[in-house]
């Protein structure tokens, strides 16, 4: 017996889904104004297209992320290196890098948004700040996770210190960095619509409390389909890269998680 496409079950299940929660909001009156229902989500979705509000939006809140990202990952991956091969800076750094991370985003977010302003700057910054911390504690982890033997192996044969890196430690850590960096991109969203939510001119969290100031709940809802499809095709795109550059994983135990 054939079995179905793990696509196929998905998409039977979202059907389901979409059709229970249609017919409970119908069945038990619910209000839009609480819970509106697929067929309302949908409609909102169409007209924000049609007239632009969405396509327009989306494209500041998808640059913030991609921005953010980006340098969030870029200094997670040099810091993470930096503590990962030299001890006395994880005694010395890595503390301080912690205390900074425990720190509510939305509680600074707004001291960057009067630093950078209310354009795409303190955006960037408040989504890299997030993206940071995961790509840095997977990079760490990985690079100490390389075999010791194979690490004595090449200071035995007189490798330098970039050797053993790029040899052998850095190889090891690739899979760590992508499951860093696959929780960094979802996350990444997150920040930005945080930081839109304290002060923007633009992007998906600007339309979504203008929606809510307007008590458009249709209208919220389409942007968190938005959203969630926009996290989503981002996932998407980081698997697809790890599995081009860490190609010579097989064992799924060591893939990264929804891969």
């Amino acid at each position: 017996m054939t079995r179905a496409p793990t696509w196929l079950l998905s998409a039977i299940l979202a059907v389901v889904l979409l059709a229970l929660w249609e017919g409970a909001v119908r069945l038990f009156a619910i209000p839009v104004i609480v819970i509106p229902p697929p067929s309302a989500v949908a409609a909102a979705l169409w007209q924000g297209f049609g007239n632009g509000e969405l396509v327009a939006n989306f494209w500041i809140t998808l640059a913030e992320v991609v921005l953010g990202f980006i340098a969030g990952a870029a200094f997670g991956l040099v810091a993470g290196a930096l503590i990962g091969l030299f001890p006395l800076l994880e005694r010395t750094l890595y503390p301080y890098i912690v205390a900074f991370q425990t720190v509510p985003k939305v509680a600074i977010a707004p001291i960057f948004v009067v630093w950078f302003g209310f354009g795409i700057a303190s955006k960037v910054v408040i989504t890299a700040t997030i993206a940071f911390f995961p790509v840095l504690a997977n990079t760490i982890m990985g690079l100490r996770a390389a075999p010791a033997e194979q690490v004595d192996l090449m200071l035995a044969l007189t490798a330098s210190r970039w050797q053993v890196l790029r040899m052998v430690r850095f190889p090891q850590a690739l899979p760590y960095v992508f499951v860093g960096l696959d929780v960094a991109i979802v996350l990444a969203v997150i920040g930005a619509i945080v930081g839109e939510f304290v002060g923007a001119q633009g992007g998906l969290g600007f339309l979504i409390l203008q929606h809510d100031f307007n008590f458009d709940m249709p209208g919220v809802f389409a942007i968190l389909v938005l959203l969630s499809a926009l996290g989503t095709g981002l996932h998407w795109i980081v698997t697809a890269t790890q599995r081009r550059v860490v190609f010579w994983l097989h064992d799924p135990a060591h893939r990264t998680i929804g891969a």
